[in-house]
């Protein structure tokens, strides 16, 4: 493949990435309008429910990195969220200081009801790969979140100086 063509190939599956990530968010946005609650207090919930599917339970500290929120934000927002029956705070492990974030039935109910229709149609585009190249885009996106992330941690650049 020629240069111009490589690097129009490489621009076009960026785009579709940044439009797949702005979906994202609005379907997150879509989930708190439905449910009455803050955008991120949805985009929490969300960390929440994902986090229990793939078995990496969330404590309050590491939901505040995930969101991007000071530890009194979050506490706020975990406030409103027991309130409204969506999240319970337990303490499961032996060093009982150590709390676990754990969606509540009901709403792991909403999710699926909203987020449902959805999943089968993800499911039908996902059904029409092979294994192998699931497996390889798999891959790619695990390295360029890695690019992404060591990028994120480096010196960002010095501010611009103001005109």
């Amino acid at each position: 493949m020629n240069e111009p063509l490589l690097q129009a190939q490489y621009e076009q599956l960026l785009e579709s990435l940044r439009a797949y990530g702005a979906i994202y968010r609005e379907f997150s946005r879509r989930f708190a309008a439905w449910l009455g609650l803050h955008s991120t207090d949805a985009e929490a919930l969300i960390e929440i429910l994902g986090a229990e599917e793939r078995g990496a339970l969330l404590s309050p500290a590491r939901l505040s990195e995930r969101i991007a929120l000071s530890s009194g934000a979050t506490t706020a927002l975990l406030n409103r969220l027991e309130r409204a029956g969506h999240v319970v705070r337990t303490r499961e492990t032996a060093d009982r200081r150590v709390v676990t974030l754990r969606s509540s039935p009901r709403v792991q109910d909403l999710a699926d009801e909203f987020f449902g229709p959805l999943a089968g149609r993800v499911d039908e585009v996902m059904s029409q790969y092979p294994p192998e190249l699931l497996e390889r885009f798999e891959t790619f996106l695990t390295e360029l979140r890695g690019a992404m992330d060591a990028q994120l941690a480096a010196e960002p650049p010095r501010p611009p100086s103001a005109p």
